[in-house]
């Protein structure tokens, strides 16, 4: 019990806030010392039966509150779940602490039951890793000097946490070797609600939230005389980019590329369905990009970004957690006004027809936007799809639905964040003093996994000290969907999200119709390959499958059901 309670006391006085646990014997110290944390509302815990659950759950927390989240496992195959959205957790800078139980040394490698090799597990995918196995009476102290930079690795701050470090954030694992007994003494209870009570009177205020460059930054653009006219250059704001790629765009006057989860709230410079521009005369005339956050979402900006004789930028304030060093081509640049003299200003920057550079691309993109808008408007009235009109036309109404109803949009990867990506009217919200909800997605390794429970823990994330739930409206399709539905398992003792699930059901992976194997599928030696192996169609009710987790578990699911030709996996 006592590395239990150090370690999480070592948690919360660094800011932790919200634990998700399994459950399991080997873990039972942690799971009873939590336990008196959560009743006195020293933090909130989660309890889910699936570790891989448990774990997208605790994603989704750490995104939304921008604080370490800690993941509570037993030992074996328990650790191993977690592997997905440990992965996903390193590829988006998302911080999560994994405390695994484990067996003592002595049993290690003895063929002891849930007996496996946990210290390294997650291999390259943890900032920082600790195998306690006698803290805290390590003789040496070196497993406290290791455990402390762990925690300075998953709160951003330097080995004295006075400063914020520039390193990337992103999950640590803290496994933790449990011998007999693993249930405390009765006499410890109140020695445990002693210690939590204590807790909370001195538990640091201050939760070291994760952040972008102040977008207070940017307004010292404007003071800059010098900066250059006459580079035909776009900003391209991918996956967190931040409010600061909106200021940045502005101040400059140029044209912006937005991912939907860019973060955002209404770029006025958005060029909308900026990607169908791709082979346009204005898309060969570019000439410098700058590059905000992470892209993943389409090929015409990867083909951009991949352009030998395009002259890119890349915004580092801090180190990236998506790239290696020397790995892209894009310079880093972290300071603004430099990156404001690689630029240039457009704002006297003008193109044939005597159009600004940044009004040409806005009415590029307005037209083709009205076209597909069009699309989609005759697919309401006549229920006749044509391309991706009936995702467009789910995209903007989830996305409407969220702007209106005050809640947050999670898009899972797949066609319908592409459909959002081109059909979301960005700029002209803004200019009609419409809101614009906020959007997350997980664009780290853009996997399916775990869709459903990150909407939870975004959700969840403000449900502290009696808080409600956040609203969150999830866009899917029904293989992720159907690849997370277990996720609706929530216990009757548990906190509830409220989710509102918008899935297309096309019966099976319709992104796969819009890449090469879309058109090897039209193929008779192929056809029937491309239908069995990436489509994989399915013949499940997804309404029977959540009526079947029941009706008071916070979530509420809306299948949207059209022909396979029309989907959005």
């Amino acid at each position: 019990m006592m590395m239990a309670v150090s370690v999480l006391d070592s948690l919360v006085r660094a800011g932790l806030e919200h634990v998700v646990i399994s459950p399991g014997s080997r873990s039972a110290p942690l799971a009873y010392a939590l336990a008196a944390l959560d009743a006195h509302g020293v933090v909130s815990s989660h309890v889910r039966i699936d570790e891989r659950s448990a774990s997208f759950l605790a994603l989704g927390l750490a995104k939304k509150s921008a604080t370490p989240v800690g993941i509570v496992t037993t030992s074996g195959t328990a650790v191993g779940e977690l592997m997905p959205a440990v992965m996903e957790a390193y590829h988006s800078g998302i911080p999560l602490v994994v405390l695994s139980a484990d067996r003592p040394p002595r049993l290690r490698g003895s063929g002891a039951n849930q007996t496996t090799t946990q210290p390294g597990i997650f291999g390259t995918f943890v900032r920082a890793e600790v195998d306690l196995t006698d803290y805290p009476h390590d003789e040496s102290g070196a497993q406290t000097v290791a455990l402390a930079h762990a925690l300075s690795v998953a709160f951003g701050k330097d080995g004295q946490w006075r400063d914020n470090t520039s390193t990337p954030r992103g999950p640590v694992h803290l496994n933790l070797a449990f011998d007999t007994p693993l249930t405390p003494p009765a006499k410890l209870g109140k020695i445990l609600t002693q210690w939590a009570r204590s807790l909370k009177d001195d538990v640091a205020s201050d939760s070291h939230p994760m952040s972008h460059a102040s977008a207070l930054q940017v307004q010292v653009l404007e003071d800059i005389p010098d900066v250059s006219t006459g580079y035909k250059t776009v900003v391209i704001a991918g996956d967190s980019a931040g409010q600061i790629a909106q200021d940045f765009a502005e101040s400059l006057a140029l044209p912006l590329f937005a991912e939907p989860s860019a973060g955002l709230t209404g770029a006025q410079n958005a060029v909308l369905s900026y990607r169908a521009l791709q082979g346009s005369e204005l898309w060969k005339s570019i000439e410098r990009v700058v590059l905000f956050g992470h892209p993943t979402l389409s090929r015409p900006i990867t083909a951009l970004l991949e352009h030998p004789s395009l002259e890119k930028a890349v915004y580092t304030p801090a180190a990236p957690s998506w790239f290696e060093p020397g790995q892209r081509a894009e310079k880093p640049i972290s300071d603004l006004r430099e990156l404001a003299q690689f630029a240039g200003s457009t704002q006297d920057l003008t193109v044939q027809g005597g159009e600004s550079w940044l009004n040409a691309w806005q009415n590029a993109g307005r037209a083709v936007h009205e076209d597909l808008m069009d699309e989609v408007r005759r697919y309401r009235t006549t229920g006749k799809n044509n391309g991706r009109a009936a995702g467009m036309s789910l995209a903007l109404s989830s996305w409407e639905a969220a702007a209106n109803n005050g809640e947050v949009l999670l898009c899972g990867s797949s066609n319908l964040i592409r459909d959002l990506d081109i059909i979301a009217p960005w700029n002209t919200a803004r200019s009609a003093g419409q809101p614009v909800p906020q959007v997350f997605a997980s664009r780290g390794l853009a996997g399916i996994d775990g869709t459903l429970s990150v909407g939870a823990g975004i959700s969840l994330a403000s449900a502290l000290n009696g808080e409600p739930a956040q609203s969150v409206r999830i866009l899917c399709g029904d293989i992720t969907f159907l690849h997370d539905a277990s996720s609706m398992n929530i216990g009757p003792l548990e906190k509830k999200p409220h989710l509102t699930v918008d899935v297309l059901d096309d019966n099976g992976g319709g992104i796969f119709a819009t890449l090469e194997h879309g058109q090897l599928g039209k193929h008779p030696d192929f056809s029937a390959t491309v239908e069995r192996f990436f489509t994989t169609p399915h013949a499940v009710n997804l309404q029977d499958v959540a009526h079947a987790f029941g009706e008071h578990n916070g979530i509420t699911v809306n299948i949207h059901r059209v022909s396979s030709q029309e989907g959005g996996k």
